[in-house]
């Protein structure tokens, strides 16, 4: 049998946009708790680690079942540290796998089935990583413009009288998870590799947090699919 993967969960204690957004409450639990108890309810993982610089965070993080092994380095927690070079901070200093899953701290809509089927989806196809994908809510190669006097022009006017239905279809990160290959991401040293394949979610289940608009719209949103389930 294949070692179970790791799932490492970046959370840093600052944002501008939302104050203290991964620890604010939602739904009735710090945003982080929803990540960390599907990572746990999915059984899929040796370890569900959070990678965090802020000692609350840490705490919360254990109240919901995490490993806090380690504090990360004030370095690699401003605005300038990608999601990259966080993951290998972390691989540094956990135990060694073969797969790992990073998971974000913004997106309650994850669910467990989700995640297993993702993996799956890495190991079947022996792909380098596996990434969580969704639609544009409108096509993007209809998108304006505006020009130096706020005018609006067409960014690709070769599409101004195009159909959606006729366009390529083109989709985005959704900002959700990652899974990949721990020895071809040390030596690519990012996510989207030679060899990644898509996982896709549904629109209605991936949720640019971002805002505080997005906020309140990703509760509203969360308790409707709870409520449907």
């Amino acid at each position: 049998m294949a070692p179970m993967p790791i799932c490492i969960i970046p959370a840093r204690g600052g944002s501008k946009r939302i104050p203290r957004k991964n620890i604010a409450r939602f739904n009735g639990k710090p945003l982080i708790a929803w990540s960390i108890e599907t990572a746990l309810a999915s059984d899929l993982f040796s370890n569900v680690v959070v990678s965090t610089d802020d000692a609350e965070i840490a705490d919360i993080s254990r109240e919901f079942g995490a490993e806090t092994p380690f504090m990360r380095d004030a370095f690699i927690a401003d605005d300038h540290a990608t999601t990259a070079d966080v993951i290998l901070d972390a691989l540094d200093r956990l135990p060694v796998s073969q797969t790992a899953c990073c998971l974000y701290p913004t997106a309650p809509m994850v669910i467990a089935k989700d995640l297993k089927d993702a993996h799956q989806t890495l190991v079947t196809n022996e792909a380098d990583s596996v990434i969580s994908v969704t639609e544009y809510d409108f096509h993007p190669l209809r998108a304006f413009e505006k020009t130096t006097d706020k005018r609006l022009q067409f960014n690709w006017p070769e599409h101004a009288n195009s159909r959606s239905q006729d366009l390529p279809e083109l989709i985005h990160d959704a900002g959700a998870f990652y899974f990949f290959d721990v020895k071809a991401f040390r030596e690519q040293k990012t996510l989207v590799m030679n060899n990644t394949m898509p996982f896709p979610i549904p629109r209605n289940r991936a949720v640019d947090i971002d805002t505080p608009e997005d906020f309140e719209f990703a509760k509203h949103l969360h308790r409707y699919l709870q409520a449907s389930k």
